[in-house]
């Protein structure tokens, strides 16, 4: 009766041992499936990091688009136009300031021109002042036109005979350039740079545009009432 006895108790505890094992391996499994339901796919997680680099290359190429740049920098547009017609009108004015008016207004009377020394302190106001007015700003659809006529009265009178182009490298002696008489290049370029300035406005850092409000008819007087 004892081995019999020994024997049921044994039996009994391998069968505990068994369903203990049984169930730690359900519970084992059930954890690597939720585990496997938390966690994306391989595939997915790489799909996803190989699309970043393309994110940001693409960030990257919005800077050089045409339309996200224009878009952002056209009202900045005449200030380039600005600067280098204004100061180049005032450099012009000034070197002819350095070297004496009466040499210019020489030059103007042996090309023929009407009223040399008249026409020739003329042209150095309107250089300075109208450069001036062009740098800032000021007035640019005013001064423009004898800004205009300068232009032309030049291309006319000395710079047309000898072509388009003003840069004309003749030779090279000792080291130094020589140059052939300039053509009307250099006065096409500041006259298209003023018709862009009169079709597009003096842009933003303008005179002309802190004015713009108190220049529009019953601005200031509606403002009083």
């Amino acid at each position: 009766m004892r081995v019999v006895r020994h024997q049921a108790e044994e039996s009994g505890a391998a069968c505990n041992r068994s369903s203990d094992a049984l169930d730690l391996f359900r519970e084992r499994r059930t954890h690597r499936l939720l585990n496997s339901q938390r966690q994306p796919k391989h595939g997915v997680l790489s799909l996803t990091y190989s699309c970043l680099p393309m994110k940001s290359l693409r960030s990257a190429l919005v800077v050089f688009d045409p339309s996200w740049l224009a878009a952002r920098l056209t009202r900045y547009s005449p200030l380039p136009i600005r600067f280098i017609v204004g100061y180049g009108f005032i450099a012009h004015g000034y070197a002819k300031i350095v070297k004496d008016p009466e040499n210019f207004a020489a030059i103007l009377h042996a090309l023929g021109v009407p009223a040399p020394h008249l026409l020739a302190w003329l042209t150095i106001v309107i250089e300075l002042l109208g450069g001036f007015a062009v740098l800032i700003g000021a007035l640019v659809p005013l001064v423009a036109v004898p800004m205009i006529v300068v232009l032309l009265v030049a291309t006319l009178t000395v710079h047309q005979q000898f072509g388009f182009t003003s840069i004309k490298l003749m030779s090279v002696v000792n080291g130094v350039p020589k140059f052939g008489p300039p053509g009307y290049e250099t006065d096409a370029l500041y006259f298209a740079g003023l018709i862009a300035l009169l079709f597009s406005g003096s842009g933003p850092f303008a005179v002309d545009t802190i004015l713009r409000p108190f220049s529009r008819p019953g601005t200031s007087a509606a403002r009083r009432l």
